[in-house]
Order: C-alpha cells, then sequence, then structure tokens
C-alpha cells in the first residue's frame, strides 16, 4: 500500500514579494531632483537652510489644495476651480480684515466663499450631473471674473500684523508658520483617507461607484463632501497667499490648478479615481516647489522654466503609471 505524501506549501514572506517600483517612482524622481540640483547649484546655496524653507513657504498653498484635491481625483472627479478660488478668498478676507472684522472675521471670509463655491461645484455635479471638468472650468472662470470685479483688479493691502503672522509672514523660531499649516493638514488627510470609514467610502467611489452604492455608500454624498473639502482648503490656500503678500489679490492661485492635479497625479493618485496616496501627493508638491526654485537659481526665463517643467511632469507620470484594474 502506498503511502500518500502530502504536499508541502512553501512559506510566503511578504517581504520578499516582487518590489513593484513604480509605486514609489515619485520619491525616487524626488531625490533625484535634489541630488542634481544639489550638486549643480551647490555654490547657489540652493542646500542653504534658507533657501529650502524658501521652497517649503512657496510650496505651502498647492500642498494644502493638493491634500484636497486627492480626495476628489480618488473619487474620478475633478476640480479646476481651485486657483479661481484663492484668488477671490484671499480679497473676501482682506476685505473683511479691512472692514474691522478682525482675524475670525477674516478666516470666515475666506474660508466660507471656498465653501460656497465649493458646495456650487457639489452641487452641479451630484445633482444636476455635469460632469466635474466641465462645471469646475465653468466656474473657474466665473471665480476669476468675480475676483476681477471685486475691487476692479486692485490688490486689498492688509495691515493686521498678527494675521499675516499667522497666516504667512511669520516664523515660529526657525520654522516657518506655513510649514506648521502643511505638517499638520498632512496628518489630518492621511488620517482622514487611510484610517477612517469616510476615507474607505471616498476610494470605494472612485473604483468602482456602482459597487460601491450597492454595497451602501451613499457615493453622491461623498463626492459632495469632498468638493466642500477643496473649496475650504482652496480657502484657506487665499488666505495663506494673502498673510505671506500682505494683501489679498485677483492674481493669486493663477495656474495653481495645474499644479495641484499634478502633484497629485505625481504622488500617485489615480487620475480614473479608486487609488490615493496623501504622503505622495505631499512628495509631489515639494518635488514640483523645488523644481521652480532650482530653475529660477539657474537663471532660466519663464519660458524655458515652463517647457522643463512640462516635459519632467511627462516623464514621472509615464514612468508612474499604474494599471488600471476595472
Amino acid at each position: 500500500m502506498q503511502s500518500k505524501v502530502s504536499k508541502v506549501e512553501k512559506p510566503e514572506f511578504p517581504m520578499f514579494k516582487k518590489f513593484e517600483w513604480r509605486n514609489y517612482i515619485v520619491y525616487f524622481a524626488f531625490i533625484g531632483v535634489l541630488i542634481y540640483f544639489s550638486i549643480n547649484l551647490y555654490d547657489e546655496g540652493f542646500l542653504s537652510s534658507s533657501n529650502l524653507l524658501n521652497i517649503v513657504r512657496q510650496t505651502a498653498t498647492i500642498s494644502l489644495m493638493a491634500l484636497a484635491m486627492t480626495f476628489v481625483i480618488s473619487t474620478g472627479e475633478i476640480d479646476l476651480s481651485v486657483g479661481s478660488i484663492a484668488a477671490l478668498s484671499s480679497l473676501v478676507g482682506a476685505l473683511a480684515l479691512q472692514a474691522g472684522y478682525g482675524i475670525i472675521g477674516g478666516l470666515i471670509g475666506g474660508v466660507g466663499t471656498g465653501v460656497v463655491v465649493g458646495l456650487i461645484n457639489g452641487l452641479l455635479v451630484t445633482k444636476v450631473a455635469i460632469p466635474s471638468f466641465l462645471v469646475t472650468l465653468g466656474t473657474m472662470g466665473a471665480i476669476k471674473g468675480l475676483a476681477m470685479w471685486v475691487t476692479d483688479t486692485a490688490p486689498v493691502p492688509i495691515v493686521n500684523s498678527n494675521f499675516n503672522f499667522i497666516f504667512g509672514s511669520g516664523d515660529i523660531g526657525p520654522i516657518p508658520v506655513l510649514l506648521l499649516w502643511t505638517v499638520v493638514f498632512t496628518i489630518i488627510a492621511h488620517v482622514l483617507l487611510r484610517k477612517t470609514s469616510f476615507g474607505r467610502q471616498v476610494l470605494a467611489t472612485g473604483g468602482n461607484e456602482s459597487a460601491a452604492r450597492f454595497s451602501g455608500v451613499k457615493t453622491m454624498k461623498i463626492k459632495l463632501l469632498v468638493f466642500l473639502g477643496t473649496g475650504a482648503m482652496a480657502g484657506l490656500a487665499g488666505l495663506l497667499y494673502a498673510g505671506r503678500m500682505n494683501a489679498g489679490r485677483f492674481s493669486f492661485g493663477e495656474g495653481d490648478e495645474l499644479s495641484v492635479i499634478a502633484a497629485v497625479i505625481l504622488g500617485g493618485t489615480s487620475l480614473f479615481g479608486g487609488v490615493g496616496t496623501i504622503i505622495g501627493t505631499l512628495v509631489g508638491s515639494l518635488m514640483i516647489g523645488t523644481i521652480n526654485n532650482g530653475l529660477i537659481i539657474m537663471g532660466l526665463d519663464v519660458s524655458q522654466q515652463m517647457i522643463i517643467k512640462g516635459i519632467i511632469i511627462i516623464l514621472a507620470v509615464a514612468f508612474g503609471k499604474k494599471a488600471i484594474k476595472r
């Protein structure tokens, strides 16, 4: 009688699984950019603490808007109006301060403006069923025009030193206040996306909206909330612009929507929804800010900077593209 030899299964060790380098392309690219500029611009002070902190200051507004945009894109939608919201919010906040409503009034005015626009975007997408690209393209133009009309394109100066300190130009010891804003909201966004049911519902909505709906996820409510979030964060970014520049201006945020979306996609969030990463978004934003800073120090004119940034972004996204499973 032949004895049965049981088949011995080899144990699996997660740490020895195939390394998916595409998941970390933004980190490799960021390190590569840092090394390149560090070598070529060492004598120009690229690695000085003042310049590195300046990069953080310059990218803070993009980073905050990109954190919120991660949720929107993770649901399979997009928001092109964030730059215009930032501009209008900076003006409303500055006007509130000028009218004597103080820091709280300026905060409510600026962030409230963003929330209102975010609500309009969200309702048009969820209730009227207009594609988010078209909705936010329209509101981008309308809000930009409104920002220009409110003050007839004139800047609104902010003389409240406490506001300027809290929302942009202040330093706590060697640490810029703008860095603290970025760190705090990065932690909040990461916890929301990875550790809460809301984050899981956001990813489920973007991964397969029909399946998520049948599973009990109120997908329309989720989409409305993420548009409210981008509106509020763009409003806060407008206040940070105003605090850093000591004025509200209609030109703030011009072109930011492209940098914000690029930061999110570079970071590893899928443009088709269902996949999102907050840490990757932050690194993507810092990478864009580092490229901007390095190219300026190199003395390139604006047209050359635009060409090089465009090529770098296209290459990074192409190499980091993930196969989307439907």
